[in-house]
């Protein structure tokens, strides 16, 4: 157990600290720099970019390097690029660095869904507990990016720094390292996979074409919530504290989720799985698109924080019940390349909307639909033979 904890930190890197605390710094980086929400969603649109091309590098550089020190080397880069963002206020440096980092970052998420399935077949029946462990990791991350980000802007703006955003990218730059440090020996322990015989079974795309297609929706759809919700309700008139508690909130449902969803992810071998997580999403989405409520809202958060990462870890619990682990690598690359496709088009599609006279709201309806969509897809993704 304390493995797989450890483990989970490269997902808090990969995810919560490099991506998602992204969501926490938009108004104040969109209001500096005079940003159009189709521009700070670019960011993110940019960011997925450099994930794509990261899952479709991370083959190769497995093979040349070895899982755990893939793992290892892409969160200390992470931490790095994260720092950069520190010294960096040209729109176009940053979407640079936002490409660079969401390579890295999907690397290090890659490489550690390997070790976590890897640790999960030497497991046996608690093989869903440790891979909903390792994505449910992400939620220390939001979490630690919900109380470090307001603090840190708060503190910039009392000494008078003329871009606050930028101390908060240091602090979670410097999160992204320490927790690499913490990350580093644990994964080394679970150690690389005995060579297989014979020649390893290829990822056949056509026998997982629904998962596929669902799973680029889910991409599509819940970049947008993740992407905007606090643009959303700060708009709405949430204060500063109160938005703190929500994204806390919603971190903490993410680590829970592993529990929440074990069960479901070792009993169904399709697509199950994801068309109800997908499902459960879009009505989440849906809600504070709807009403203003705060009650509501925080209904929101935690349904979402419970579900989203638990999608993501039912592709990799797919991938393990249908194939042999000699292609779990290229399963699971498959997934996070379509599953980056679709954050590449979100946030885009999502703040073009979101300009219009609808505003937010507008956008996260077209994302709830989004994931309609792919629990459609998904719930047509059959178990292999």
């Amino acid at each position: 157990m304390a493995i797989a904890l450890a483990l989970s930190l490269g997902a808090a890197i990969a995810l919560g600290l490099s991506r998602f605390s992204y969501g926490l710094l938009l108004p104040t980086m969109r209001a500096d720099l005079g940003w159009s929400y189709l521009l700070a969603g670019a960011m993110n649109t940019w960011n997925a970019f450099g994930y794509f091309l990261g899952a479709l590098a991370t083959p190769l550089l497995m093979r040349r390097f070895g899982v755990w020190r893939m793992l290892v080397l892409a969160a200390v880069l992470s931490g790095l690029l994260m720092l950069a963002a520190s010294v960096l206020t040209a729109t176009t440096a940053l979407y640079a660095q936002r490409v660079c980092a969401g390579m890295a970052s999907a690397l290090l998420f890659i490489a550690g869904g390997v070790l976590a399935a890897r640790l999960g077949s030497q497991q046996g029946t608690r093989a869903g507990l440790f891979i909903g462990l390792y994505y449910g990791g992400t939620g220390f991350g939001i979490a630690l990016s919900a109380l470090l980000v307001p603090a840190t802007l708060a503190w910039a703006q009392a000494y008078g720094a003329a871009h606050a955003w930028q101390w908060a990218w240091a602090v979670l730059g410097a999160a992204c390292l320490l927790a690499a440090l913490v990350m580093a020996r644990p994964a080394r322990a679970i150690g690389e996979a005995a060579p297989h015989a014979g020649a390893p079974q290829r990822f056949a795309l056509k026998d997982f074409a629904f998962g596929l297609a669902g799973y680029f929706m889910f991409g599509v759809g819940y970049i947008g919530y993740m992407t905007f919700v606090i643009a959303l309700l700060r708009q709405q008139g949430m204060s500063g504290a109160m938005v703190t508690v929500f994204y806390t909130l919603l971190g903490l449902a993410v680590v829970a989720s592993s529990r929440i969803w074990a069960r479901l992810l070792d009993k169904y071998k399709g697509g199950q799985a994801l068309a109800i997580l997908n499902a459960l999403l879009g009505a989440a989405t849906i809600v504070p698109a709807l009403s203003a409520s705060a009650p509501l809202a925080f209904i929101s958060g935690l349904v979402f924080g419970a579900v989203f990462l638990s999608a993501v870890a039912s592709t990799t619990a797919m991938v393990r019940h249908n194939l042999p682990p000699s292609a779990w690598t290229a399963g699971i690359t498959a997934f996070t390349t379509v599953f980056a496709l679709g954050q590449i088009v979100g946030p885009t599609i999502v703040g073009w909307i979101s300009d219009g006279p609808a505003g937010l709201e507008r956008g996260l309806i077209a994302s709830a639909i989004a994931l309609f969509i792919g629990a459609a897809l998904a719930a047509r993704q059959k178990a292999l033979g």
